[in-house]
C-alpha cells in the first residue's frame, strides 16, 4: 500500500522525498488499516459471551454511539451517531456490544444505508429479539468538501425490523425515545 500512496503523492504533483512527506506513505497505510479494520472483525468475537438469558421484554436502547466510516464511492470519511434499540425475547446483550457491532460495520468502505441495515440485521440474527430499530445520522465529507459542498447537511437512515416495523405504536415509541434529548 505504501508504494501506491507514494505514487499518488507523485501523481498530484508532490515530492514524496521532501521532509514532511517522507513517512506519509507509512502513516496513510496504517491509517487505512485502522479505518478498515472491520473487514477482519467478527461479530462472534465482539459478542465475547455477552449474550444473557433475561425475562426483560421492554426496549433496550443505546443512543448516540459515535461512529466513523469511509464512503465507498470517494473513500472520504462520513461520521455521525448511531442509535440502536431492540425488544428482547429471552436474551439480552451487553450494552457495549451494541457499540462494537456498529464499529465492526462502520470500519469498512460503506454507504450509510447498508451500514444501517447491517447493524440491524446482525442484532436480529444473534439475539432473535421481537424487534430491532437502528437510526444513523451522519455528515459526509464527500458532500461537504466536494460536489455540492453543503456544510450543514445531515443524512438520516433507519432500519426497523420485527415489532418496530409491524406495530406503528411501537415504532412511534422508539422514535420518540431516540429523538428526545
Amino acid at each position: 500500500m505504501e508504494k501506491h500512496i507514494r505514487a499518488i503523492l507523485e501523481q498530484i504533483g508532490e515530492d514524496p522525498d521532501r521532509e514532511g512527506l517522507l513517512r506519509t506513505p507509512e502513516r496513510v497505510a496504517k491509517a487505512y488499516e485502522f479505518l478498515t479494520a472491520g473487514y477482519h472483525m467478527r461479530i462472534e468475537e465482539a459478542m465475547n459471551d455477552a449474550i444473557f438469558e433475561s425475562d426483560n421484554r421492554e426496549m433496550v436502547i443505546v443512543r448516540d454511539i459515535d461512529f466513523y466510516s469511509m464512503c465507498e464511492h470517494h473513500m472520504l470519511p462520513f461520521f455521525g451517531r448511531a442509535s440502536v434499540a431492540y425488544i428482547p425475547d429471552g436474551k439480552i446483550i451487553g450494552l457495549s456490544k451494541m457499540a462494537r457491532i456498529v464499529d465492526i460495520f462502520a470500519r469498512r468502505l460503506q454507504v450509510q444505508e447498508r451500514l444501517t441495515t447491517q447493524v440491524a440485521t446482525a442484532l436480529q440474527d444473534y439475539l432473535q429479539p421481537r424487534g430491532v430499530a437502528v437510526v444513523l445520522r451522519a455528515q459526509h465529507l464527500c458532500m461537504m468538501m466536494r460536489g455540492v459542498q453543503k456544510q450543514n447537511s445531515i443524512a438520516v437512515t433507519s432500519e426497523m425490523l420485527g415489532a418496530f416495523r409491524d406495530r406503528p405504536a411501537t415504532r412511534a415509541e422508539v422514535l420518540s425515545l431516540l429523538h428526545n434529548h
